[in-house]
């Protein structure tokens, strides 16, 4: 079974940095996507970036250039640096890994960006 568990987040102001990770366990492949989403208050679950282990990644337009994406695969840990935070950017951070049973969550974790 497939578990993933996060870390970082926080309180950083506007045009501050923040870097999350997650690491999974259990049997991941580098071939399963993993990545992020994120979901503010009466908002629906927003996709951000995913990666493979292969190092193929995808970004939404909202953080494209903000936001980079990366992978260990030794570690089977996905890490999202964000830089130029905005206030638009609190949310509720989930990631996320694919595998050939579905798609895991994270618990998620919180980002709040003070103006």
């Amino acid at each position: 079974q497939v578990q993933l568990v996060e870390s970082g987040g926080g309180l950083v102001q506007a045009g501050g940095s923040l870097s999350l990770s997650c690491a999974a366990s259990g049997s991941i492949f580098t071939f399963n996507p993993m990545g992020w989403y994120r979901q503010a208050p009466g908002k629906l679950r927003e996709f951000l970036a995913t990666a493979t282990g292969g190092g193929i990644t995808n970004y939404a337009d909202s953080v494209k250039g903000r936001f980079t994406i990366s992978r260990d695969n030794a570690k089977n840990t996905v890490y999202l640096q964000m830089n130029s935070l905005k206030p638009e950017d609190t949310a509720v951070y989930y990631c996320y890994v694919q595998t050939s049973r579905g798609t895991t969550w994270g618990q998620g974790t919180q980002v709040t960006v003070s103006s």
